[in-house]
C-alpha cells in the first residue's frame, strides 16, 4: 500500500494547537503515513504535492477563527508577537490559489483548541473552518473536532494529546476506506 500523505496546517498562538498537530503527525507517522507539518505562517504551495488528507487546526478566538484584533489580544496576554502575523482565516482566503480552481483536492478534517470551561458555548474555529472549506469545494470527512486547554494559554487538558493521536489515526482509516466513507 502506498503511504498516505497528510499535510497538517496549524495556527497556534500559545503553542497548544501546534502541540496537538505534532501529536497527530506522530500518530499518522506511526501508521506509516507521510506527514508534513506546516505553521500557517510558513506553509508553501509545494507542501501540498501528492496530498491525500489535509488537516487544519486553529485556536478558537471569540467563538470563531482568529482575526488580527484577536491575535493582537493574544499577544497582550503573552503570546509571541511573531505568531500574530497571519491566521488560518487569512490563509483560507487564498486556498484556491494553492490548489487551483477545478483541480483535484485532498479531503479535509478540521480541529480547534478551546478553553475547557467554555466547551458548550456556541461557535468554534473548527466549525468556521469547515464552512469556509466547503465553500471552496472541499470534502470535510469528519465532524469539526475540539480539543481542550485549561486556560487561554494552556496547558492542554490531560488526555488531549492521546485523543489527538487517536483522532488522526481514525482519519487515516476513513481516508483509506475510500468512497464508502461518510462525510460530516
Amino acid at each position: 500500500m502506498t503511504p498516505m500523505k497528510t499535510v497538517i496546517v496549524f495556527e497556534s498562538m500559545f503553542g497548544n494547537t501546534e502541540r496537538l498537530a505534532r501529536e497527530m503527525g506522530d500518530g499518522l507517522a506511526a501508521e506509516r503515513g507521510q506527514v508534513v507539518l506546516a505553521d500557517v505562517r510558513h506553509v508553501r504551495a509545494e507542501d501540498f504535492a501528492g496530498c491525500d488528507l489535509l488537516v487544519l487546526g486553529a485556536p478558537t478566538h471569540a467563538f470563531s477563527l482568529s482575526r488580527p484584533n484577536t491575535r493582537a489580544d493574544a499577544v497582550r496576554q503573552g503570546a509571541p508577537e511573531s505568531r500574530a502575523a497571519v491566521g488560518l482565516r487569512d490563509w483560507l482566503t487564498s486556498i484556491d490559489d494553492v490548489f487551483g480552481a477545478g483541480s483535484a483536492r485532498p479531503v479535509v478534517a478540521v480541529f480547534d483548541t478551546r478553553v475547557e470551561k467554555v466547551q458548550h458555548w456556541p461557535g468554534s474555529a473548527a466549525r468556521k473552518t469547515a464552512r469556509m472549506l466547503r465553500g471552496h469545494g472541499f470534502e470535510v470527512i469528519d465532524h469539526p473536532t475540539s480539543f481542550y486547554v485549561e486556560d487561554v494559554r494552556g496547558p492542554l487538558v490531560a488526555g488531549e494529546r492521546e485523543r489527538a493521536r487517536d483522532w488522526a489515526r481514525r482519519l487515516m482509516t476513513t481516508v483509506r476506506t475510500g468512497p464508502e466513507r461518510k462525510t460530516a
